[in-house]
């Protein structure tokens, strides 16, 4: 009897289990339903709403179409130029300085001091919209300089860096190439204001400086290694007349034999050792060579202004596409909040 009670007691406790694991699917299913529900209700809330008001978003849209054409009409064309620069000696920074300065003083409207700080007329000056700077990289450039970077560092502190705590602290004004680009009214400009941009950093005499001597390192660095070419050359040199003499060497009959002794072998591993040190002198001048080319300047100029700027004529800029949107966007907000402040007050005299 008593073992009949515990199965009969098991089965009720099982079959109560597994009503509740169906009460609980039920009420997730339900809880899911009510959700999607609530989206599909929002939908056509939203769709009614826009239903009702459609006439005045098309009139408010109309409206801001005519205002950009006519705005877009009168307004004067602007014209970009870009520039590609490669500061050296550490003058990234003072060069975006300068840009945004530029930049500020065109936007500030201090037309006759931007013209004196640029080199060009007053009236010139004034034709300036926007000057910006910006680096000029892709992640292959990036990959190089993260393999440069390491190769500084000592074997503990390589294990324990990697490309993607390289990417995290990578600062874009670290970049080797940026891009300058300025807007203005007048297509011609831009190439008038490349040197007075370039010549602000070159007159910098903390710059100067680090430039002598940077040539100065380079020609010593390069006279030394001719100079061991020279020695290298030599010696080779030696070591051929010496191994031509130990070939010739004459036995004791008085003929001519070839030499194979171990003297011999010495001298060609010598010879070689001589030609690869040859061979990573070679690579060092012309290292050196691309160094001196790569910093005759303080700033390299690897693409400049072109003698007229491309006409701005991006879609998403034009007044006639920002103010339709624009107003459409600005039409749906009023009558949202006309809306709720509508449903606060039909609320406020429920509960009263």
């Amino acid at each position: 009897m008593s073992t009949n009670k515990e199965n009969t007691s098991e089965e009720i406790d099982l079959g109560q289990l597994f009503k509740m694991i169906g009460d609980g699917f039920n009420r997730l299913f339900r809880f899911i339903g009510d959700i999607f529900k609530g989206i599909f209700h929002l939908l056509i809330v939203f769709l009614q709403f826009i239903q009702i008001h459609f006439l005045k978003f098309v009139i408010a849209g109309i409206v801001g179409l005519g205002i950009g054409w006519y705005w877009d009409y009168v307004s004067e064309d602007v014209y970009r130029s870009s520039m590609i620069v490669e500061p050296n000696f550490n003058s990234t920074q003072q060069l975006y300085n300068n840009i945004e300065f530029y930049n500020e003083l065109a936007k500030e409207e201090a037309y006759q001091t931007l013209a004196f700080s640029l080199k060009i007329s007053d009236k010139e000056a004034e034709n300036i919209t926007k000057i910006e700077i910006e680096s000029f990289t892709d992640d292959n450039q990036k990959l190089k300089y993260f393999s440069d970077f390491v190769s500084t560092l000592d074997s503990i502190s390589r294990v324990n860096f990697n490309y993607e705590t390289y990417l995290k602290n990578f600062n874009n004004i670290n970049s080797r190439f940026h891009k300058i680009e300025l807007k203005s009214k007048n297509p011609e400009v831009a190439k008038k204001c490349q040197n007075a941009i370039v010549r602000s950093i070159e007159n910098n005499n903390y710059f100067n400086i680090q430039k002598r001597t940077n040539e100065l390192n380079l020609r010593i660095s390069d006279s030394v290694a001719k100079k061991q070419l020279v020695e290298v050359d030599s010696l080779r040199s030696f070591y051929q007349k010496l191994k031509l003499l130990e070939i010739k060497k004459p036995e004791s009959s008085g003929s001519t034999s070839i030499n194979l002794s171990s003297d011999n072998q010495n001298l060609d591993r010598s010879e070689i050792a001589l030609l690869n040190e040859a061979k990573i002198l070679n690579a060092e001048i012309i290292r050196l060579n691309q160094k001196k080319a790569d910093s005759e300047n303080i700033i390299n100029v690897i693409s400049d202004f072109p003698n007229k700027g491309a006409l701005v004529n991006d879609f998403f800029s034009k007044k006639k596409v920002l103010l339709p949107l624009s107003s459409i966007l600005l039409t749906f907000l009023f009558l949202i909040l006309k809306s709720i402040n509508r449903f606060l007050k039909e609320y406020e005299k429920k509960d009263s």
